[in-house]
């Protein structure tokens, strides 16, 4: 996986799964905010939005439960991991 590919490429969504406090204090330019927690009951929101998805968090952990569910509900998404290191792969693409 390229993530720089992905959004140049694809035109990737960047979803971030922090909490809302956590997201407030820095994010990815244009992405989304969608706690880990409310991602189960988001499924439409999510499924409407451009795939692939790349799903971020304070360090992969989350982000990484969040794509092993997506993928089970047949969702386009990739572990991004940090929101920091998808930062800057999409700073890359500028």
């Amino acid at each position: 996986m390229n993530l720089e590919k992905l959004i140049k490429e694809q035109g990737a969504t960047v979803v971030d799964v922090r909490t809302v406090g956590e997201f407030q204090g820095g994010n990815v330019t244009g992405s989304i905010n969608i706690p880990l927690n409310e991602v189960p009951h988001r499924m439409d929101e999510l499924k409407g939005l451009k795939a692939p998805l790349i799903l971020c968090c304070a360090s992969g952990g989350r982000s990484g439960q969040a794509a092993q569910y997506l993928q089970q509900q047949n969702i386009d998404c990739y572990n991004g991991g940090s929101w920091i290191d998808v930062n800057y792969a999409q700073s890359q693409t500028v």
